[in-house]
């Protein structure tokens, strides 16, 4: 082993150091970090100030799970919180569910999962402290963050402003079974480990911690987001029994190379940079296994929990595509939260950071074959493609 070789005892030994608890909960978890801390050290080529990143992010969300749990332990009321029908934006990545989040999000209804909160989640904020949080306050203020600094361009593919929701991946990626280092290292074993993982642990962590958020006295219906949910909408539904889901969608040639991009840009932050032909090839089998999952579930789970929307429609009239989600949730849109809708969107427009270029062929990538590949999701929602 190399001196500079991530050492999992290492991380949970530096973890609880500084900790009143040494209860990470399910352990679980460790099939995760074990299965990362390896792909990390054999397979990312991590560059000096991308172990140091990674060696961070590692302890941070192992801090957060002895936090958490410490947190609960104490307060045996949040056994009788419950995450009522909430909802879920789903879709291939890259396929509107950032846009459709964030307008979702002023919507004073929904309860939204923010950055600063999903990183930190104890203590969990009051309605009178939200505002002022210092967590909040430090996210609002803070400068150029890392990734600004070292990808300035990487914000015109993607950016989540610090009061806007982010993926549940954040959440995910404390119990160690998460997309979210997939894109930001290049950990293919990893990745395809994940895939295949037992999601139940994972959304069981990931209800923990909404509900020690909401214990707080932030409520409202949560809005969640995370292409990643795909992959085990089953293993949610258990969880979160009156889920309900709002589809996204895009054609998949579009998401497999504007993912593969993302994930690029993002790895090559931290990592040598990976072969395009190497990341096209993963994310083109992620992708796919995400639509056959998907579309399996639903079959089992029936029409009734599901609302699909078209990319196209998210992009040039996000406002009227809220309404129509709406409608087919049989819910309305309040004046108040249409309003600020209509406020975000003219902010909010696209290509505001920066366009984003990329195509099939920067990753060896035929556009038959992926339409190919794709073939039973494109019939099937022909209509919003």
């Amino acid at each position: 082993m190399q001196a500079d070789e991530l050492h999992v005892q290492e991380l949970l030994d530096a973890a609880t150091g500084q900790a009143r608890s040494t209860d990470f909960g399910e352990p679980t978890f460790k099939d995760g970090l074990e299965r990362l801390v390896v792909s990390l050290n054999d397979e990312a080529n991590l560059s000096p100030i991308g172990r140091t990143v990674a060696r961070a992010q590692l302890l941070a969300q192992l801090r957060t799970r002895l936090a958490v749990h410490e947190w609960a332990a104490e307060r045996p009321g949040l056994a009788n919180e419950r995450i009522a029908r909430p909802i879920f934006l789903v879709g291939l990545s890259r396929s509107g569910t950032t846009a459709l989040s964030h307008i979702l999000s002023c919507d004073p209804r929904n309860r939204s999962l923010l950055g600063w909160e999903a990183n930190s989640p104890v203590p969990p904020s009051s309605p009178s402290t939200r505002a002022l949080d210092p967590r909040a306050v430090a996210a609002r203020d803070a400068g150029p963050s890392l990734l600004d600094e070292l990808n300035p361009s990487f914000r015109a593919i993607h950016h989540d402003p610090w009061n806007m929701p982010v993926e549940c991946v954040v959440v995910m990626a404390q119990h160690f079974v998460s997309l979210g280092a997939a894109t930001q290292y290049w950990v293919p074993s990893y990745t395809r480990w994940v895939i295949e993982a037992d999601h139940a642990p994972v959304y069981r962590w990931h209800d923990l911690v909404l509900r020690t958020l909401q214990s707080g006295g932030v409520r409202g219906r949560w809005q969640l987001k995370g292409p990643h949910h795909a992959l085990s909408l089953d293993a949610l539904v258990r969880q979160y029994p009156d889920a309900r889901f709002v589809v996204s969608h895009r054609e998949p040639a579009e998401c497999v190379a504007s993912t593969a991009s993302l994930a690029r840009s993002l790895a090559s932050t931290f990592c040598e940079r990976p072969s395009g032909a190497d990341i096209g090839r993963l994310w083109t089998e992620t992708q796919a296994t995400m639509v056959d999952r998907a579309m399996a579930a639903r079959d089992r789970l029936g029409p009734d929990r599901f609302v699909d929307v078209a990319y196209r429609d998210v992009k040039s009239d996000p406002v009227g595509a809220v309404h129509r989600v709406y409608e087919q949730l049989g819910e309305r849109l309040s004046p108040q939260a249409d309003e600020a809708m209509r406020a975000h969107a003219t902010v909010a427009v696209p290509n505001r950071y920066g366009r984003h270029e990329y195509g099939l062929a920067d990753f060896a990538l035929d556009r038959g074959e992926i339409d190919e590949r794709f073939s039973r999701y494109r019939e099937r929602y022909a209509a919003y493609l």
